[in-house]
């Protein structure tokens, strides 16, 4: 079993690319960051004294936390960006030894991302990593100590080929875990969030940061607010409520809630869409249009519930593809 509960039921899928769900006991996250110079395409890699090798900035998960925030606090901690996480690069996999000197190996996996850090240079921490390199794919192959990292480079240069490397990211959540509608007798918009749905919310805040998202929508209803707040009590960032993105607004037009998504789609900003298991056809459909490639649906909830209570699916839009969907990622939470 993966040692993050967390993660257990994450998904990803690019172009060429597909993975159901972490599978190792051993879990990690790494991030490539890149920008383009004159030259054209510029990665980071860093050195690490302690394995005296040249990596990406990568680590294990910490108790409780899932896989992208990983991968962000890992490449602030080590080289001092800010990122937000772009496309989900290739997954590689291998041994490590056993701990406390005990015979044998365990199995490993490293989930990475592209990251593009814009105008940042960044800054070596001194302890895990003495030294930083911005520099071409070519001389970052040359420089990797390992096979395996490799992988995610070629992930990076194949995406940046296709022109689909600049990417922003739609947040569609599911709210967190409500009260039951039985033990309601009031009415159904104002029925809140249960203890488990509170829990929910406050690991949904963190899991959202990954992304830097820069405007929320949501269902007026209730549970819908609730499981917003910790995220806007941490940004600051305004809620624009919408009718149609509520359980009855669905009901009684789905067509407009059609419209709506796909209005905030063609937006073509960093966003998060808080709504109900009943509307989630409705906004998938509208995802679903655009997505570029099919080899992306395999990360496309097909059946109800889609996702579940507290679920996240990431719908990244290429910018220079016209705002097609060019990848997919998908994170339940925790029951808490």
């Amino acid at each position: 079993m993966p040692t993050s509960q967390t993660a257990l039921t994450a998904a990803r899928a690019t172009v060429g690319h597909h993975v159901p769900a972490p599978r190792a006991e051993v879990l990690a996250a790494g991030v490539l960051p890149w920008r383009t110079g004159p030259s054209g395409l510029e990665v980071m890699v860093i050195h690490r004294p302690r394995y005296d090798d040249w990596s990406w900035p990568k680590g294990k998960l910490d108790p409780g936390e899932t896989l992208p925030e990983c991968a962000v606090r890992e490449v602030r901690e080590e080289t001092g960006l800010r990122v937000a996480l772009g496309i989900p690069l290739a997954v590689t996999r291998y041994e490590v030894k056993n701990r406390g000197g005990k015979p044998g190996t365990r199995p490993k996996e490293v989930w990475h991302w592209a990251a593009e850090a814009g105008r940042q240079k960044g800054q070596a921490d001194g302890d895990e990593v003495d030294e930083l390199r911005w520099v071409s794919p070519a001389a970052a192959r040359r420089l990797l100590t390992n096979a395996t990292d490799r992988q995610p480079l070629d992930a990076l240069e194949a995406a940046y080929g296709e022109r689909r490397l600049r990417t922003v990211p739609l947040v569609l959540l599911r709210h967190a875990k409500a009260k039951p509608r039985s033990s309601w007798s009031r009415a159904e918009e104002d029925r809140p969030l249960a203890a488990t749905g509170r829990r929910q919310a406050l690991a949904d805040r963190r899991l959202l940061t990954a992304w830097a998202p820069e405007k929320l929508f949501s269902s007026p209803w209730r549970r819908c607010v609730e499981t917003l707040a910790p995220l806007v009590k941490d940004t600051r960032l305004p809620v624009k409520y919408k009718a149609s993105l509520t359980e009855a607004g669905a009901k009684d037009n789905p067509k407009k809630t059609r419209r709506v998504m796909r209005g905030l789609l063609e937006k073509r900003r960093a966003l998060v869409v808080c709504s109900h298991r009943p509307v989630l056809p409705e906004l998938l459909q509208e995802i679903e249009a655009i997505t570029a490639h099919p080899d992306v649906l395999k990360a496309l909830p097909a059946e109800d519930p889609y996702l579940r209570p507290g679920g996240v699916l990431v719908a990244h839009q290429g910018l220079n593809q016209g705002g097609r969907v060019v990848a997919l990622e998908c994170y339940d939470p925790a029951d808490g």
